[in-house]
């Protein structure tokens, strides 16, 4: 009887009452000042994108373009004395220092814009490029060539409008004669590290920063990907299993500098092995990204449903078989876009790689996991201190390069989920 009566007193809302239309109205304002900030977040989000973008780009665009004037070299005036055999193969460049070319790009520097303006004109390694001329077309030793040279840093930043009025004046004055141009700078892209900014160039700390990565790869992959696969499918649930769990978590989120002390301590300190080489800064990094690794391998074998274990043991396959013929390539793209992920982070960390020494003058790339080596986010701290103007734009020019990197990167990592990403 109290059920019917309940019932019978329950009666429909009625949404045309004022109060109800107030309510409504309130909702919907809600909704919409929820879309709203959405998309400010979004709006501002970007704009800070677009900002950091636009700034490196403007900034860094003129590190890729060097400034070069054209200089008149007489080589039939003074003869260097060699000869075409001399300039074939590996002596060719001894042979040419020996002979004195250096000496000769500076007098001819002097000879066309005078004494004062042609000692500080040319870069310091402008008599490299006629040395590469040279041997490129030999014929050269016996007549008078005009070869486009790159500029000194003051005159190079000038020419980019934003050096001294003194070196403007200079610029001004050979854009008159019309012996300036521009062209890209093939040194900032393949040389090393220089004292000169004209000839300083990411070469070096971008393969240092390969061969790093490839030692971190080499370890945290493997090893990262075993310890996944057995504390999902084979480690028993007890404490000890749990207090690795919660470890790893931790390591996870452990500042990047605490890894450097620990190689510093451990690789360095204990085993002696070479500082500031790829090989101990990739160890270094292998420690940092193998919890990341871990963690993202570990959610991925998780994803996997379990009915897909059940029918390859209902049809006769072993433990193992379950796991690695059928678990892991299904987890694998998970497992991938993780890996890339953390070795994406570990090619932007500068402390850890602070820490073990590889913060040295580098000026040739090197040859091997071993030898000393730097590493792009280094390079760019390294640069971001020197006092020259033209530097400014080596660092900004540095940025867009580990930023392409780096959404390389991000953008095979997407390319690789979308690949092999399995819908169930």
């Amino acid at each position: 009887m109290t059920d019917a009566v309940a019932i019978a007193a329950r009666r429909p809302t009625d949404w045309s009452q004022p109060a109800m239309q107030n309510r409504v109205r309130r909702r919907y304002r809600a909704e919409r000042r929820f879309r709203l900030l959405g998309l400010a977040a979004v709006l501002l989000s970007g704009g800070f994108l677009v900002f950091l973008l636009g700034s490196m780009l403007l900034g860094g665009a003129s590190g890729f373009v060097e400034t070069r004037v054209a200089m008149p070299i007489d080589f039939a005036r003074r003869p260097l004395g060699l000869d075409a055999a001399r300039l074939q193969g590996r002596g060719a460049d001894l042979a040419l220092a020996g002979a004195g070319l250096e000496g000769l790009v500076d007098d001819a520097a002097v000879n066309a814009f005078g004494p004062d303006l042609g000692t500080r004109i040319l870069s310091d390694g402008a008599w490299v490029r006629v040395r590469e001329a040279v041997k490129e077309d030999p014929s050269m030793l016996a007549r008078r060539v005009v070869l486009d040279l790159p500029v000194a840093s003051p005159i190079d930043v000038a020419a980019k409008g934003d050096g001294t009025v003194a070196a403007e004046a200079v610029v001004a004055s050979l854009r008159s004669g019309a012996l300036l141009s521009t062209g890209v700078n093939r040194d900032f892209l393949f040389a090393s590290d220089s004292t000169d900014p004209t000839r300083a160039g990411i070469w070096g700390a971008l393969k240092g920063s390969l061969l790093t990565m490839a030692v971190t790869l080499a370890l945290a992959f493997p090893i990262g990907l075993l310890a996944a696969l057995y504390l999902e499918e084979y480690a028993p649930r007890n404490r000890f299993t749990d207090l690795i769990e919660v470890s790893i978590n931790n390591l996870a989120a452990v500042p990047s500098i605490i890894f450097g002390l620990l190689g510093l301590a451990l690789f360095l300190g204990t085993f002696g092995l070479p500082r500031s080489a790829p090989l101990v800064g990739g160890l270094t990094l292998a420690l940092m990204t193998m919890p990341v690794i871990v963690i993202a391998a570990r959610g991925a074998i998780k994803a996997v449903p379990p009915s897909i274990r059940d029918a390859a043991l209902g049809v006769g396959a072993s433990p193992i078989q379950v796991v690695f013929h059928h678990v892991l390539p299904l987890a694998l793209p998970g497992v991938l876009t993780g890996t890339i992920i953390g070795m994406a982070r570990a090619l932007g960390e500068t402390a850890p790689l602070l820490m073990i020494g590889m913060r040295a003058f580098i000026a040739a790339p090197p040859g091997g996991v071993t030898q000393p080596a730097t590493v792009l986010p280094v390079q760019i701290f390294l640069w971001s201190d020197e006092v020259g103007r033209g530097f400014v734009e080596k660092t900004s020019a540095a940025i867009i390069v580990l930023l392409v990197v780096l959404l390389a990167m991000n953008g095979l990592a997407i390319h690789l989920r979308n690949r092999f990403e399995t819908r169930w």
